[in-house]
């Protein structure tokens, strides 16, 4: 082991269909800036059920079904169908609006999306849509990258900080050793199916946050298993929470709440809200 400690952990808690591992303003999202939100579908899902038009501003959002297909549309006028294991990329910047639907494979689905916060060079800038086939995402041997650059891969997706967003699987008894990029003191580590010990802790279907700091991180199997690790540069700047915004100053958030009140009159005279 590193010696690098488990400083918090969460369960999440369920709404719906939806288990929210991290929402912006609780004390984890607090220790792991710049990621903000996580929420977590592992549950039956009816087709076509998702969420209708609504705004993001200050934020991006990364969307990931292993197991559905999700239908994508957006105010900067793309739309069209993220096959499962594929990425819906959503810069919102100083505001958009999208909405989606899950077209499940199955009985059940398990997907996830990820918040981060923009920096203030970026949080009111124009938003950005970037779709991301499967194919494209980048496999390193048991690790997908589905943000960042790991080893000699890198995410088609540009990342607005310095960050890392991987989902790794393990076989049982197999030991992963994670070393974070220079400067990511921010570590999380997510295992949402089977069981690992993390730092020599048991984990199961729970979301740890790791001490700060540049040390390796020690991961090994106890059965198959399979997890979400997050790693970052500190996000140096305060959450200025609005309702589905997330800023680093009350002007910020001020001028994308102006922004997505336009563009949704927008939206609204010309029929599709």
């Amino acid at each position: 082991m590193s010696g690098r400690s488990i400083e918090a952990r969460t369960q999440g808690q369920r709404h719906g269909f939806i288990r929210r591992m991290v929402s912006p303003g609780d004390p984890i999202s607090e220790r792991i800036k710049p990621f903000v939100f996580l929420d977590f579908i592992d549950a039956p899902v009816a087709d076509g059920a998702g969420f209708g038009w609504h705004p993001h501003s200050g934020i991006a959002t990364l969307t990931y079904a292993l197991d559905a297909d999700l239908a994508y549309e957006d105010t900067a006028g793309q739309q069209g169908l993220v096959k499962a294991t594929g990425l819906e990329w959503m810069r919102a910047g100083g505001g958009t609006w999208h909405q989606g639907r899950i077209h499940p494979h199955g009985p059940r689905v398990t997907a996830f999306q990820l918040w981060l916060a923009l920096p203030p060079e970026l949080e009111n800038g124009p938003a950005e849509g970037i779709y991301v086939a499967p194919a494209a995402v980048p496999q390193l041997g048991q690790v997908r990258v589905l943000l960042g650059r790991y080893g000699e891969s890198s995410n088609p997706i540009p990342p607005p900080s310095p960050l890392l967003y991987l989902d790794v699987q393990l076989a049982g008894g197999e030991t992963w050793t994670f070393q974070p990029p220079p400067g990511h003191g921010v570590a999380w580590v997510f295992v949402y199916a089977g069981q690992a010990l993390v730092e020599g802790e048991p984990l199961s279907n729970e979301l740890v946050v790791l001490a700060p700091g540049e040390g390796a991180v020690v991961i090994k199997a106890i059965e198959s298993a399979r997890l979400l690790l997050g790693s970052a540069v500190h996000h140096n700047h305060p959450f200025v929470l609005g309702s589905h915004s997330v800023h680093t100053s009350r002007e910020a958030l001020a001028r994308g709440v102006e922004c997505i009140a336009m563009v949704g009159e927008e939206l609204r005279a010309a029929g599709r809200r």
